[in-house]
């Protein structure tokens, strides 16, 4: 009959599973969405009716590019130190929830013009936001969750999946361009909500250090 050690190595094998899939998974999202406007710009202004080649409107054309770059390149060290001392699964699924609604957000934009930009630029920033805290605390909980000689296995997984998606969003934003899906995007999808989902029910504080302030 199984002992109660056993049964606790069993759990364990199972959680670093999970977290492994999860956390590629919001990486993959993350970087997916960090390059996928490349492409697609041109559909995004021809939606909503701007030349980003007038002088009023080259701002707009610059924040849709970077400013979900910037916002993430920026907050991505602040939010591995809270996530040390709040919690990094906690601020992790908070990032896949923000993450999520923006993409719902941005699927819904049916404005034109200038108000159609500001509203992409604001939910590209927010969605930043989400997206540092998913790609500052991926790796801890992956580092939290697996052994020392399985741990280099399973950043390299999230690592892979972190390059192969800023390739994936430059072929999904040339699609979406040229299947007239601007101007929003990213579409929403299932996977993001269930990778919040997912997260929020299956994820778990592991390291002693997470949660003390």
């Amino acid at each position: 009959m199984p002992t109660d050690e056993q049964h606790a190595d069993t759990a364990d094998d199972r959680y670093k599973w999970v977290a492994l899939i999860n956390t590629t998974l919001g990486v993959l999202v993350v970087t997916i969405n960090s390059s996928i406007v490349i492409i697609s710009l041109p559909a995004i202004f021809r939606g909503i009716g701007l030349n980003p080649l007038q002088p009023a409107n080259v701002s707009y054309l610059l924040w849709i590019l970077l400013g979900f770059l910037v916002v993430t390149s920026v907050l991505v060290v602040s939010f591995g130190r809270l996530g040390d001392s709040y919690g990094r699964v906690r601020l992790y699924n908070l990032g896949f929830a923000i993450f999520t609604a923006c993409s719902i957000g941005l699927s819904l934009i049916f404005a034109q013009g200038s108000a159609a930009a500001m509203a992409i630029i604001v939910l590209r920033i927010v969605q930043g936001v989400g997206g540092a805290m998913l790609f500052a605390n991926a790796a801890a909980i992956l580092t939290d969750a697996f052994p020392a000689n399985r741990r280099g296995m399973a950043l390299g997984v999230n690592s892979v999946a972190a390059v192969a998606g800023s390739f994936i969003g430059l072929i999904i934003g040339g699609l979406a361009g040229q299947c007239r899906l601007a101007p929003g995007l990213p579409r929403f999808g299932a996977h993001r909500l269930f990778g919040t989902i997912w997260g929020y029910a299956r994820l778990r504080e592991v390291s002693a250090a997470s949660g003390a302030a």
